[in-house]
């Protein structure tokens, strides 16, 4: 399989790029404005070119080996509705997606893949952000589709939703499909976590995953401005007690022989999960390292794009790209 090329922006910890590469696709520039995202990706793949630098300020004239790539990808910090715009950090958002589309417009990619907010496909709140990118994306010859995956379809033990743009030049769009459900049943958070959770001698982690029996709710990396690292908001955090789980802080070791699970009692009886079991949860492969201390690593994993997803999508794409190109009408083929 020959490997088409790449430039990912706002790369985080890796997860599209990690599923792309398994997809087929090779990695000409990595884009991350955080020393820790741009640590964890070095550190994973030592030959990647990673590049520390804000999207804002990057100027692609400088890096001419991106041009005529043929994908770019980009696994953009969640975007706000309009309602909410007027947030300074809802702006800077919104200019991280418009830089998207008008990097495209430099570098011209055979094909583009923005992942965001399931609202951000069709939310009535969304449409002022989705009408700035159709007008773009339209001037530039491309066709697109808006379209929802929730990682839970492709063997992710959670319910995380995401929203899709993918565009494509317009000889290659007729060939494209979404990525269909690549599991029959989804995979529940105790039988993705229970060899982890008995790794300490923990004497009941067998009886804990007996009844861990749905997926994980959506992980939240939060904020970096404020918190430490727990498992999200209110609602996310009573999902997680139902299954026995203290959502209100990360772990730093899996639970020893003499912990004693009784989440009746509340959260002391509960047990927590570590961020090496929250990467599990993200679709991320054991031996996939995380730069930085506790609550960065969480932050990271959390803002990540689950790798089988991208893998699911980027042989989507790959296929669309590497398709025969239909015949030209008048014209017949000489056998």
């Amino acid at each position: 399989m020959s490997e088409l090329r790449f430039v990912d922006v706002c790369a985080g910890a890796g997860g599209l790029d990690l599923g792309l590469e398994h997809a087929g696709f090779e990695p000409v520039l990595l884009l991350d404005k955080k020393p820790v995202a741009c640590d964890t990706l070095r550190r994973n793949r030592p030959t990647w070119h990673v590049l520390q630098a804000d999207l804002l300020d990057f100027a692609p004239s400088r890096h001419r080996e991106i041009y005529d790539i043929d994908l770019l990808s980009a696994g953009l910090p969640r975007v706000k509705s309009s309602a909410t715009v007027a947030r300074t950090e809802s702006e800077g958002e919104l200019r991280l997606l418009e830089a998207t589309v008008y990097l495209a417009h430099a570098v011209r990619p055979r094909a583009l893949v923005i992942e965001n907010v399931p609202g951000l496909v069709g939310a009535p709140d969304f449409e002022p952000i989705r009408d700035l990118i159709h007008k773009e994306l339209n001037h530039l010859g491309y066709r697109f589709r808006w379209f929802l995956l929730n990682a839970a379809d492709f063997g992710v033990p959670q319910d995380r939703r995401q929203g899709l743009l993918v565009a494509l030049k317009k000889q290659h769009f007729d060939a494209f499909r979404p990525p269909e459900p690549t599991v029959r049943k989804h995979l529940p958070v105790g039988r993705a976590l229970r060899r982890s959770m008995a790794m300490g001698g923990w004497r009941d982690a067998d009886r804990w995953a007996a009844q861990a029996l749905s997926v994980a709710p959506t992980l939240v990396g939060g904020s970096d401005r404020r918190g430490g690292a727990d498992l999200g908001p209110a609602g996310t955090k009573k999902a997680w007690a139902r299954m026995g789980v203290d959502g209100g802080t990360v772990a730093d070791n899996v639970p020893g022989p003499d912990f004693a699970w009784a989440p009746e009692t509340g959260r002391h009886g509960m047990v927590r999960i570590t961020t090496d079991q929250a990467a599990l949860l993200q679709g991320f492969p054991s031996d996939w390292g995380f730069a930085g201390k506790k609550t960065a690593r969480y932050r990271q994993i959390g803002h990540a794009s689950p790798p089988p997803v991208a893998r699911a999508l980027g042989l989507a794409i790959r296929a669309a790209l590497t398709a025969p190109a239909p015949p030209v009408a008048g014209y017949t083929s000489i056998p």
